[in-house]
């Protein structure tokens, strides 16, 4: 697949609400990269990413909503906009904006990159 193709794939799996099929797209030794500070702000491995992602969904309470924008595609990486609206466990409710940055290597997703205001994470 093309860094177009993946990037096309992911938005529509993520649009969908399908995000454990939308990891499919990654490489096993996949690497995905925090804000600085923030919890697993660097985590190696498909099974390890799939693990810190089970443990978000359990941490929220209620999703009210949100968005997947259109991804802007350059050479192997693309970039999404993002937004989430949820209610997490402790009761605290927070939306979130963020920039997502994927670099794309043999059809997969090599590495992910969230860039968000950590300001707003209390």
């Amino acid at each position: 697949m093309t860094t177009q193709d993946v990037a096309d794939k992911l938005v529509a799996l993520c649009r969908d609400g399908k995000y454990q099929e939308a990891y499919g797209l990654y490489a096993q030794d996949a690497v995905s990269l925090e804000m600085p500070g923030m919890p697993n702000a660097v985590t190696e491995g498909l099974e390890n990413i799939l693990q810190g992602f089970q443990q978000w969904m359990e941490s929220i309470q209620e999703t009210h909503g949100g968005t997947i924008g259109d991804p802007v595609v350059a050479g192997n990486h693309f970039a999404v906009a993002m937004t989430s609206d949820v209610t997490f466990r402790d009761g605290n409710r927070m939306n979130m904006e963020e920039v997502a940055l994927y670099q794309v290597q043999d059809g997969k997703i090599k590495k992910a990159s969230f860039h968000y205001d950590t300001s707003a994470m209390g």
